[in-house]
């Protein structure tokens, strides 16, 4: 008897999903045999919205465009908006500011961890792994007064400096997270359920990682050297430089494990700026208007490379920022991968690749049956929401 074929939705609204994105995989008994993914549900028009304001307004906004990388997105954007200003920033704040980066790094694998672990059916890790990043968040905050948007970034350098004091509280959460890291590391290696839900599960060799252009993560878990603080240092990184975390294996055990091994590389980073931060001034002079021109800044976000593009007309606004995040480059290539293997592993598989939703939901075009392609302007935007949220009421 032939088998049948049925459609399973996930999401928008799942339990295995934190965020709202609709997953539908075509199965064939347990087997998946298609998969696509629709986003835009977490849409606010953060691109639109910068070209309403100024260099300094659109900083504070584009850091809500994910909280866990809050402080990834303002370096992007600072670095792009300095290197068209012309701005030397201090090497003393380029150096805070990769200290918080690599903060902000254990902040996101460690919450990643759990996240992983709660998918795998393993509680007790999800809730070891987030009582312990409560750690490295109150480190963050006793920086800079904030645990998730930390808004440490200013155009020209940064906010917060380090004393002797700060430092110390650093150093004491670094050594409590490290030896927490190494029990980690033992645990995924060697729990037989763990194994069971990751070894030789989501597999992808070097050749389809670098075909399918996997960033982050999940493409050194394939053995592909990719990492911008390696590849095209930025900030402080060629002052500290980064040794790459690489594994062959390319299953979902060999992109936990990269993870838990970049820990250990963020902590011996961090210790290294504490003990070798350079004198001098946080902040660089600014210029309210910014010149005409174009610009690239890339970076390596905790889930992979963060692509900035910014345009200035020689106002005090952006007339144009586009952002691609490392989640749009990982997850096609999660559904292509996704055929093949067993339906009950699919939230394993895209827990894999750590997706952010709201990190792509930015910009829209609106299609209908009576007229072309067109984008709407902030204020139809603005007016089309309004007029929605009436209907709801």
């Amino acid at each position: 008897m032939p088998s049948e074929r049925f459609v399973i939705p996930i999401g928008p609204q799942h339990p295995a999903l934190k965020e709202p994105g609709h997953f539908e995989f075509s199965v064939e008994g347990e087997r998946v045999t298609g998969a696509t993914v629709r986003l835009g549900y977490a849409h606010r028009g953060i691109e639109k919205a910068c070209e309403e304001r100024n260099w300094v307004q659109s900083l504070y906004l584009l850091e809500r465009i994910c909280g866990i990388c809050s402080h990834i997105h303002t370096t992007a954007y600072c670095l792009g908006v300095e290197r068209l200003a012309g701005v030397e920033v201090p090497p003393r704040a380029q150096a805070i500011r990769v200290l918080i980066a690599e903060l902000e790094r254990v902040h996101s694998h460690l919450l990643w961890l759990g996240v992983a672990a709660h998918e795998a059916g393993f509680d007790t890790l999800f809730m070891y792994s987030w009582r312990d990043r409560e750690t490295v968040m109150d480190v963050l905050e006793g920086l800079t007064g904030n645990r998730v948007n930390y808004s440490a970034n200013v155009l020209g350098g940064v906010k917060y400096d380090l004393d002797e004091a700060r430092a110390e509280t650093i150093r004491k959460g670094v050594d409590y997270l490290e030896a927490r890291t190494y029990y980690y590391l033992e645990l995924v290696v060697h729990d037989p359920v763990f194994v069971q839900r990751t070894r030789g599960i989501g597999t992808v060799t070097r050749e389809q990682a670098e075909w399918l252009g996997l960033v982050g993560p999940a493409a050194r878990a394939s053995n592909v050297a990719r990492d911008l603080r390696v590849e095209s240092p930025y900030a402080a990184y060629d002052l500290f430089p980064v040794q790459m975390v690489l594994e062959t294996a390319g299953d979902l055990e060999a992109r936990v494990s990269v993870r838990l091994k970049e820990l250990f590389e963020s902590y011996r980073v961090i210790r290294t700026i504490l003990d070798k931060l350079p004198t001098g001034e946080i902040k660089g002079r600014m210029p309210k208007k910014v010149r005409e021109g174009e610009t690239v800044s890339r970076v390596e976000a905790p889930r992979g490379e963060l692509f900035y593009f910014i345009k200035s007309n020689g106002t005090d606004k952006a007339e144009r920022v586009k952002v691609r995040t490392p989640t749009l480059c990982n997850l096609a290539p999660m559904m292509t991968l996704a055929i093949g293997h067993q339906l009950a592993d699919m939230p394993m598989l895209l827990a894999g690749v750590d997706p952010c939703f709201s990190c792509n939901d930015r910009s829209i075009v609106v299609r209908n049956a009576q007229e072309a392609e067109t984008r709407w302007t902030w204020e139809q935007l603005r007016r089309y929401g309004i007029e929605v949220y009436k209907c709801k009421r």
